[in-house]
């Protein structure tokens, strides 16, 4: 079990630092090298690619001012995919400041539970995450500690949100009422040159590996991913991803649409609603501002070939998006 809080306050007093060691790297090896030394060594041959250890950041004991924003990285591990059945059986966040321009500050606040759910743990489930009933026996996740991350954020982070927002606000009326972003949806990783979009693939990219699908392990792993700098890329993807949050998105639905578009719509990127929720039961799409006239374009020249056609729209802030 991962089980630690750590929050910076005046009241209860600042996290005392650690003793100031050596880092490994730049200790002495055998035969009289230093371990970036033989990491330097082997990458100058150009046949070796070097993958270093993610080694977690200290929780900071001050608050820098001119970091004055918060913002928490999530991660849920669950029992299933359904919210509506499933249940959390592992939260993991880590709290941290940030500017308005996206730069990352400090680490303030790190929280890790396990949560005994109502049934068994599937083995698909255990054979993911590696938790097993032995494991959450008895445990329930403290939600003091968590609340007292989540209150002061202004922008909660998941790499799957889509997942963990219904799944969290399913959980606990603390989450009700945040603005979301998705590290999965909102960051153009093509263009900083990963190969895919899975957390552990943007790790290895990164130059890291890391113990992943526990959920805080996972949080610091995203939290290094996002603050990185690439070369050629102005900015690091969590400064893209605050932007993104900032924006209006507006959704289309394709409500009424003739059954034998469905192939087409689902090229275009149109996703299929059930109806539950409230929602229309049709095709639908998100959209920013600038592109819902040319959307709209589409829906009425290529699928209902109907000029006046007026398929119902929805605009969306980081306040609504990746709901249930």
């Amino acid at each position: 079990m991962t089980r630690q809080f750590e929050m910076f306050s005046a009241e209860e007093g600042a996290v005392a630092p650690r003793a100031r060691r050596e880092p490994p790297a730049k200790r002495l090896q055998p035969g009289g090298m230093t371990e970036d030394g033989m990491v330097e060594q082997l990458i100058n041959t150009g046949r070796y690619r070097i993958l270093r250890k993610l080694e977690p950041r200290g929780v900071a004991s001050t608050i820098r001012s001119e970091f004055p924003l918060r913002g928490v990285i999530l991660d849920t591990e669950t029992t299933g995919l359904n919210h509506r059945k499933d249940e959390i059986i592992e939260i993991g966040a880590i709290a941290f400041t940030f500017d308005a321009a996206g730069t990352i500050g400090d680490l303030i606040g790190v929280y890790g539970g396990l949560q005994q759910p109502t049934v068994y743990i599937p083995a698909e489930i255990t054979k993911l995450t590696g938790i097993t009933d032995a494991m959450v026996d008895g445990k329930t996740i403290d939600m003091a500690a968590l609340k007292a991350l989540v209150d002061p954020a202004d922008l909660i982070i998941a790499h799957n949100a889509g997942f963990d927002r219904p799944f969290c606000e399913a959980f606990s009326p603390i989450f009700l009422g945040k603005a979301w972003a998705c590290s999965n949806a909102e960051v153009d990783w093509s263009a900083r040159g990963y190969e895919g979009t899975k957390l552990g693939y943007l790790t290895g990219q990164a130059g890291y590996f890391h113990d992943g699908h526990r959920a805080i392990d996972d949080c610091y792993a995203l939290l290094e991913v996002l603050a990185r700098e690439t070369a050629n890329v102005p900015r690091t993807a969590f400064a893209e991803i605050y932007e993104a949050s900032q924006r209006a998105r507006v959704r289309v639905f394709a409500e009424n649409s003739p059954f034998d578009m469905k192939d087409h719509l689902k090229s275009r990127g149109y996703r299929w609603s059930d109806g539950s929720d409230g929602r229309p039961k049709c095709w639908w799409i998100e959209v920013d501002d600038a592109s819902l006239d040319d959307e709209l374009h589409y829906l009425r020249t290529e699928v209902y070939r109907w000029p006046d056609a007026d398929p119902p729209v929805k605009r969306l802030t980081a306040f609504d998006r990746f709901k249930a």
